[in-house]
């Protein structure tokens, strides 16, 4: 043999894979081994169709129906299994995320892992850094991380589940020690907040209903999307109907008049009140926080995107559109101008 022919003596088998493009499938011939590629975007998408194993990669962004609703029956014909990847969820995803919850993910993993060291066979969880994954390159990853903030790291890089920003203005605690399950049968006032976005595209508005009883405030709603200027504000003042709220607060840093005229194009007659920002965001939000860190604010239910930006933003990141309008709306019902220009009688009742 001629070791300077490699291939010598040799007889390659291949097995030649047939590759559809248009239906996004790779199988083997002659035999029923298939993988197919999908887009769990749409969930409906995925109806119809059964597998051994369904991957369901970057789940944190995907809707809960995606597995609750239509995954999780795909296995049935043939008792098949499920394999879920997922990043730790950022604040900074939310835009790309169709996620009811932008925890669940997380919380799912952290339920698997329970059953498992309970003993369950039928869950498996395992966690892996960037530093375990070997087609990674050491020095690009190196270079990456030198850019990117501590909490960036320890939830991309490290893969860490993080509920709560190192120094946020909010903790998970002050917010579920003051939740309460039903609105006040008297609410003294009653306000939309909106933090508007200027385009069709990219940032969401925030819209969030407030009330307020004597000296406490109250999370009524969160209304907030992504739209249109127009889209937005049909959507806030119905809010102001729905929630026969006094009138409707809105920042004016961008969009100047544009945003009270927009409104007036829905409702002429919907009383508006154009806040400007004149300081930054952490000086307008600490007031705030202050009170809600006395018991002065409460949730009434559960606002998960409200509540991960108050958990999760940090000075410098992108700017947090529902915490905006929360703060807006706050600082009109129960901000110190708002507390001290009440009646005695009001703050007593």
């Amino acid at each position: 043999m001629d070791n300077g022919d490699k291939s010598a003596g040799r007889t390659d088998k291949k097995k030649v894979f047939y590759k559809n493009e248009t239906q996004r499938f790779i199988e083997l011939p002659g035999t029923e081994q298939r993988i197919k590629a999908k887009s769990a975007w749409d969930a409906n998408s995925l109806r119809g169709d059964y597998a051994d194993v369904l991957i369901l990669d970057e789940f944190q962004l995907m809707s809960i129906d995606t597995w609750d609703t239509v995954g999780a029956p795909m296995l049935l014909d043939n008792d098949g299994d499920a394999i879920f990847i997922y990043t730790p969820p950022s604040l900074h995803s939310r835009s790309a995320s169709k996620a009811d919850d932008p925890q669940y993910a997380a919380k799912m993993f952290k339920r698997a892992r329970e059953l498992m060291n309970g003993g369950s066979t039928r869950w498996a969880a395992f966690h892996f850094t960037s530093m375990d994954n070997p087609h990674l390159s050491k020095e690009a990853l190196e270079d990456i991380i030198t850019d990117m903030t501590s909490l960036s790291y320890r939830m991309e890089i490290l893969a860490e589940d993080i509920d709560e920003a190192p120094g946020a203005l909010w903790t998970r605690t002050m917010i579920e020690n003051h939740r309460v399950i039903a609105t006040p049968e008297e609410l003294h006032r009653i306000v939309v907040a909106i933090d508007p976005s200027t385009t069709s595209t990219g940032e969401e508005a925030g819209i969030i209903t407030c009330g307020k009883r004597g000296d406490k405030g109250y999370v009524l709603a969160d209304d907030s999307l992504q739209g249109s200027p127009l889209t937005w504000a049909k959507k806030a003042v119905k809010a102001y109907y729905d929630h026969k709220a006094n009138l409707i607060v809105a920042e004016v840093n961008q969009g100047g008049e544009m945003v009270e005229t927009t409104i007036h194009q829905v409702d002429p007659d919907v009383p508006v009140k154009l806040v400007h920002a004149s300081r930054g965001k952490q000086a307008r939000a600490e007031p705030i926080s202050a009170k809600a860190e006395k018991g002065k604010i409460h949730h009434v239910g559960s606002f998960p995107l409200l509540e991960d930006e108050l958990c999760l933003w940090q000075p410098g990141d992108p700017s947090p559109n529902r915490l905006d309008a929360f703060v807006w709306g706050m600082t009109e019902l129960i901000g110190k101008q708002a507390f001290d220009s009440m009646d005695l009688d009001e703050v007593l009742s």
